[in-house]
C-alpha cells in the first residue's frame, strides 16, 4: 500500500523496471491501455465519465488506433491507493482524487486551499499556467514515475450539504459531523466548529442515511451522482474550492511512445479537457435547479457570509498546511499564482 511520505519506491523498483522493459516496443504496435476512475458510467450524472469517454474517442482517432483506451469506471480496479499503485507499476492511466495523489505528493493539498479562486477562469489559469502546479507535476514524476497529464474538472465548485439545519455562515457548523474526503477537509470543518471523519465515496450515502455523518461537501454533480439529495436537506453554495481530479499516467508508458504518437495523445488530452470545462460550466445552474426540484433547500450565502467563510477557513487551512510540514515556499508560490492569474 502507498504510505504518506514514507512509501518506498525501492519496493516498486523491480516492477517499474519490468514495466519499462515491456514497453520498449509500444510505439510500433497497437496498444490497449486501462483508464480507471470513480463513479458510475452515467453521462447524465458523472462528468468524469463524460471526460473519459470523450478522451477514449479522441485518443483512438488522433493516434490512428495505435492506442485504445479500456475504461474501468466505478472504481472497478480498486481503491484510490490500489489504482495509483497500478499506475506506478503498469502501463496504465488513472483519474485520481486527492486521496490518490496526496500519499505521493503531500504538497498537492495546497491546491485545495479553500476560497483560493473567485471563478472558473481563475482556477483554470492556476493549473494551466502557474509555477506551483508545474512544481507539483515534477514532484509526482520524480517520486513515483507518474506523469500529471491533466486536471479534470468535476462539475463546479464544492458546496456544503447537511440534513440538520440551513448553513448560512460559519457559526451554523457548530456541533455538526461531516464526511471528509481527506485530512484537508477535516481541517476545514474543524475551523468552522464542526468535526470531520474520512469516509470513502462508496460509503457516503449510507453514512449520511444512518447518521454516521450529518453532512458532506461536493459539487452539485456528485450530489446528484450519489443521490445524496435523498439523505440531505440543505445545500449551501459557498464555492469552497474548485472541484477537480487528476488524469495521471505511467511515465514509462508515455516515454515509450514515439514523438508523433505522444503528441497526438497529448493533443487528445488537451481537447478532452477543454470540452469538459465547457460542458461542466454550462451544467452548474441546471444541476442546482435539479437538486431544488428534488426537495433540497438551496442557500446562497450573502457577500458578508462568504467573507466570513473565507476569513476563517482559509487562514485555518494555511495553518494546517504549515503544521503538516508543507514547504512554505510552495504555499507562497501557490498564493502568488492565484493572485497573479486571477481573471
Amino acid at each position: 500500500m502507498l504510505r504518506h511520505k514514507g512509501f518506498s519506491l525501492k519496493a516498486l523498483a523491480a516492477s517499474c523496471l519490468l514495466c519499462a522493459a515491456t514497453l520498449s516496443s509500444y510505439a510500433t504496435a497497437a496498444t490497449s491501455v486501462n483508464l480507471s476512475y470513480n463513479g458510475a458510467p452515467d453521462p447524465d450524472k458523472n462528468a468524469v465519465h463524460v471526460f473519459a469517454t470523450h478522451l477514449k474517442s479522441l485518443v483512438e482517432e488522433k493516434t490512428n488506433g495505435q492506442i485504445e483506451l479500456v475504461l474501468y469506471p466505478n472504481s472497478m480496479l480498486g481503491t484510490e491507493e490500489e489504482r495509483m499503485e497500478q499506475t506506478m507499476t503498469s502501463p496504465s492511466l488513472n483519474i485520481a482524487s486527492f486521496a490518490g495523489v496526496s500519499p505521493l505528493v503531500d504538497e498537492v493539498f495546497v491546491s485545495a486551499t479553500p476560497f483560493l479562486f473567485e471563478n472558473f477562469d481563475s482556477a483554470r489559469a492556476f493549473f494551466d499556467e502557474g509555477q506551483y502546479w508545474q512544481a507539483i507535476s515534477a514532484k509526482l514524476k520524480e517520486r513515483a514515475g507518474v506523469d500529471m497529464l491533466a486536471v479534470v474538472e468535476e462539475g463546479g465548485f464544492l458546496a456544503f450539504t447537511n440534513n440538520k439545519r440551513p448553513i448560512h455562515s460559519p457559526a451554523d457548523f457548530e456541533g455538526l459531523r461531516f464526511r471528509a474526503m481527506d485530512p484537508s477537509q477535516v481541517a476545514l470543518y474543524e475551523a468552522f466548529g464542526a468535526s470531520g471523519t474520512p469516509i470513502p465515496w462508496t460509503e457516503v450515502y449510507m453514512s449520511l442515511r444512518t447518521g454516521v455523518a450529518d453532512g458532506q461537501m461536493n459539487p452539485p454533480m456528485y450530489i446528484i451522482l450519489g443521490s445524496l439529495y435523498e439523505v440531505q436537506q440543505y445545500l449551501t453554495l459557498a464555492n469552497i474550492k474548485y472541484s477537480m481530479q487528476f488524469l495521471v499516467g505511467n511515465s514509462a508508458l508515455m516515454e515509450s511512445l514515439d514523438d508523433t504518437t505522444r503528441a497526438a495523445f497529448l493533443e487528445a488530452v488537451a481537447e478532452a479537457t477543454a470540452a469538459a470545462r465547457t460542458h461542466n460550466e454550462a451544467q452548474v445552474e441546471s444541476r442546482i435547479a435539479f437538486l431544488a426540484e428534488k426537495g433540497m433547500e438551496v442557500i446562497r450565502p450573502s457577500t458578508e457570509d462568504m467573507e466570513a467563510f473565507r476569513s476563517i477557513g482559509q487562514p485555518a487551512f494555511l495553518t494546517w498546511l504549515h503544521e503538516r510540514g508543507i514547504d512554505p515556499q510552495l504555499i507562497e508560490m501557490a498564493l502568488e499564482d492565484a493572485k497573479a492569474l486571477a481573471k
